[in-house]
């Protein structure tokens, strides 16, 4: 019985592995083809550059003005980000208190916005009234709005595991509300946080329709437009596409393989004792 438990065992693993090589086939043939010449990337196949081409990057970022839409993603996502986070987690937690029927109400009405299709006809008319359109408080007041339900919802599951018996003391001790939030309840939020931040980041950081529609501008342009840009000038050289492509991957690859250890649960177990 033992035997056959491991057996099973083993073959999961393995079956496992298999799909996880078969999902990095993309990555791997972007990556080994961004280091090849411009004939020999033709073909897009997996084996290794018979001679590795850096300035392929080079010309990427030369041509591609690649310096400048990372700025501007860098920019967009991390502005929209930070105000998502500071938002989205008080209104998590004051949804996770008031549970009365009014909290209720406003809380589904948020959630909501998750599974809404967005109007792109209504609002580019908001848009243009309000003289948001092609600007850069615009694009983040855009991906702010369609990253705080998620966000919201996500942070409320959290928030509710930290025990009421906290607030209690805290406000019994002295604590206003200000000092109540920030002093204890958010920093005992901080891996569901740095989970909202990463995700936040990279949705706003792939983001593609939005900017197509509302930054007329090539010079606001985030990373993702300029790869669309960049394809569009050179389609038939597949190394300096795929070295634009993995350009654009690299910082939230870097960003999630740097935070992934807060992306777990929540750290409010044992935060109240007996």
């Amino acid at each position: 019985m033992q035997t056959k438990k491991k057996a099973i065992n083993f073959m999961k693993n393995i079956l496992a592995w298999l799909i996880s090589l078969i999902m990095l086939i993309p990555l791997v043939l972007i990556i080994v083809n961004a280091f090849k010449s411009d004939a020999e990337a033709l073909t897009l196949t997996l084996s290794l550059p018979k001679e590795w081409t850096f300035s392929n990057f080079v010309t990427v970022i030369e041509k591609g003005k690649l310096l400048q839409s990372f700025l501007n993603s860098l920019l967009y996502a991390g502005c929209a980000t930070i105000i998502v986070v500071l938002f989205g987690s008080m209104a998590a937690y004051i949804f996770s208190r008031r549970r009365d029927r009014t909290g209720n109400a406003a809380y589904m009405y948020m959630v909501l916005g998750i599974v809404i299709p967005i109007n792109y006809v209504a609002l580019m008319k908001v848009m243009q009234v309000t003289h948001l359109n092609n600007s850069v408080p615009g694009i983040i007041l855009l991906y702010t709005a369609t990253q705080l339900p998620f966000t919201v919802f996500l942070l409320y599951g959290f928030v509710s595991k930290i025990p009421v018996d906290l607030d209690e003391a805290a406000v019994i001790d002295g604590c206003g509300p200000v000092r109540l939030f920030f002093g204890i309840i958010f920093p005992m939020m901080r891996s569901s946080i740095v989970t909202a931040a990463v995700l936040c980041f990279l949705n706003t950081w792939n983001e593609f329709v939005m900017p197509l529609y509302f930054l007329n501008s090539s010079e606001k342009w985030p990373m993702t437009l300029a790869v669309y840009n960049f394809f569009g000038q050179y389609e038939k050289s597949w190394n300096l596409i795929c070295a634009d492509i993995l350009l654009t991957c690299l910082p939230v690859i870097i960003m999630y393989l740097s935070c992934q250890k807060y992306i777990v649960g929540g750290q409010t177990e044992g935060a109240v004792k007996g």
